[in-house]
């Protein structure tokens, strides 16, 4: 069924396929190239693994999952945000862990797309994913001290490696830091029209490099990029430790919900920009099969990148033949350009690493949520942000998605209930013509969902009823009730009939007329006593007689 629907949407992105739309493709695939090289490299040593790395990851990513993909726009590779997770790994494990997790990764990513799991991403509160973000934007800036200012830090998170320079001490290398600011500052004044055809990150590099030619400082470089796509430092099957695969369960987690999160908020964002709706479940499982494949390359954990893919649309590209195009030019980069890039000073691609953790905040919607003062959505995001910064991000998504589902129900349990009594106004509207109301009927109009967190205040209002023969319960504006809610208007109702008070519901909403029939409560009110509105209850609760009449 996904092989079948995958080649019915490959025939009909190719239809029409000619000489101009391949052009488009060309030219739109090697600008997308042009960006992605300066960030592969630098994503490849933030990652802490090699340069070399980030490069393999971005070439394969481009053709295999590029050409799996669930849409004809995504743009794969190594990404800022799984440096975050990957840092870590390495520290703990050596490369052959991000190796083996990354592996396992792509296994959980291909049973989740078998599994449909690809709208999950509807289910995460976009003031988590700012959040979210922002916090990986956050490691992303501190893991790259060392490197920028040329120093040395002790820590396992990135936060401990902070604090770890007011303890030993902290004395930047000057040539070092000049270079990476140099960076920073080009990336920052270089105009935007420029940035369309010639991007900044890879001009910051070009005019470090010259720099440092003349000035030749000593400091870290990138080292040698060898020129083959295999490196040395990969996964075979021998390296795979079957007895401690259950160590690499959890990182494999979560770099399997992190690539899953970015794939799919990368479709969805850049779905609207061409318009074209992504197959979510098959774009899962050709990130799968392409994380499975890069570790026996040497590569590292892959994604679809937004800012890459945004590049590839607002360039031209047509179809996904933009995405292998650009995994070429990467690929004839390697064997063209491995002695220039083998030269580029670990502070320069510090430099472009912290640009860009800047500019991956999503600071259109921090401004909304700030400025319009939503606090719910300032808490969200910021209890996001610190727990992604200072627990595991696969925690942070967690504790992210329950303080939201907390916040519902708070919200959720300020159930309004209005008690009145009968106006023969209301009546006289719909054309019926009563001398009186009695006094002891009254109507009671819920609004909001009915379940456990409101079912006291439900009880404590309606219970205290004086001088009243007739309660009628208007329901329309209750969407949902639960078992809880269920029971404690079955309680309730009772307690009402044995002190002499009858009950009618109007309104019910039909959703909610299957559960209160399921709880029996139909049942004890009788079927009878249920009517279409408030006004028909009134009539029949003060005399049947002309209910019946008025019915008829």
């Amino acid at each position: 069924m996904v092989f079948r629907q995958y080649i019915n949407d490959l025939k009909n992105e190719f239809s029409g396929y000619n000489a101009q739309k391949f052009s488009k493709d060309l030219l739109g695939g090697l600008t997308v190239a042009a960006v992605a090289l300066p960030l592969a490299l630098a994503f490849g040593v933030g990652s802490g693994a090699t340069a070399a790395s980030g490069l393999v990851t971005a070439i394969l990513a481009g053709i295999v999952i590029g050409t799996f993909s669930g849409a004809s726009f995504q743009i794969s590779g190594p990404t800022g945000a799984m440096t975050a997770i990957l840092i870590m790994l390495v520290q703990k494990y050596g490369l052959n862990g991000i190796f083996v997790a990354g592996f396992m990764a792509g296994i959980i990513l291909i049973i989740a797309g078998i599994f449909k799991l690809g709208r999950i991403i509807s289910f995460i509160p976009s003031s988590v994913i700012t959040g979210f973000t922002s916090g990986i934007a956050i490691i992303i800036a501190l893991g790259q001290l060392d490197n920028f200012f040329g120093v040395t830090s002790t820590g396992d998170l990135a936060v401990s490696k902070l604090f770890s320079y007011f303890i030993n001490g902290f004395h930047p290398n000057i040539p070092t830091l000049l270079l990476g600011l140099l960076v920073i500052v080009i990336m920052v004044i270089w105009p935007k029209k420029w940035n369309s055809k010639f991007p900044s990150s890879l001009a910051s590099l070009i005019i470090v490099l010259i720099v440092n030619h003349f000035v030749k400082f000593n400091v870290a470089v990138v080292g040698e990029i060898p020129k083959s796509i295999f490196l040395q430092d990969r996964l075979s099957l021998s390296s795979i430790p079957l007895n401690q695969l259950w160590d690499f369960f959890v990182p494999a987690l979560s770099i399997a919900a992190l690539a899953m999160i970015e794939s799919l908020l990368c479709g969805a964002s850049a779905g609207k920009l061409k318009n074209e709706k992504m197959n979510g479940d098959r774009e899962l499982i050709a990130q799968g099969i392409g994380n499975m494949i890069i570790p026996f390359f040497g590569g590292v954990p892959a994604t679809a990148a937004i800012a890459r893919t945004s590049v590839a649309i607002k360039s031209g590209c047509e179809t996904r033949i933009g995405g292998i195009i650009h995994a070429i030019g990467l690929l004839l980069s390697m064997f063209l350009l491995a002695p220039v890039m083998s030269a580029i000073p670990l502070s320069a691609l510090a430099g472009v690493l912290m640009v860009t953790s800047w500019r991956m905040n999503d600071w259109e919607n921090i401004h909304y949520i700030f400025d319009y003062k939503f606090k719910t959505g300032m808490a969200k995001f910021f209890i996001t942000m610190i727990a992604t910064v200072f627990l595991d991000l696969t925690q942070a998504i967690i504790i992210g998605v329950a303080f939201s589902a907390f916040l519902i129900v708070v919200r959720l349990a300020d159930i309004d209930i209005t008690i009145s009594e009968v106006e023969n106004e209301r009546l006289e509207k719909i054309g019926i013509n009563i001398s009186q109301v009695p006094k002891h009927i009254r109507v009671a109009y819920l609004t909001g969902s009915i379940f456990f967190a409101v079912v006291e205040k439900l009880k404590n209002q309606l219970s205290q009823l004086e001088n009243t023969t007739v309660l009628i319960i208007s329901m329309r504006g209750v969407p949902i009730i639960d078992v809880s809610g269920v029971q404690a208007l079955t309680e309730l109702v009772l307690n009402l009939q044995e002190n002499g008070t009858s009950i009618m519901l109007t309104s019910v909403q039909p959703k909610v007329m299957k559960i209160l029939k399921q709880g029996r409560l139909i049942d004890i009110i009788g079927e009878e006593n249920v009517f279409e509105s408030a006004e028909y209850a009134i009539v029949c609760a003060n005399n049947k007689h002309i209910y019946e009449k008025v019915k008829a």
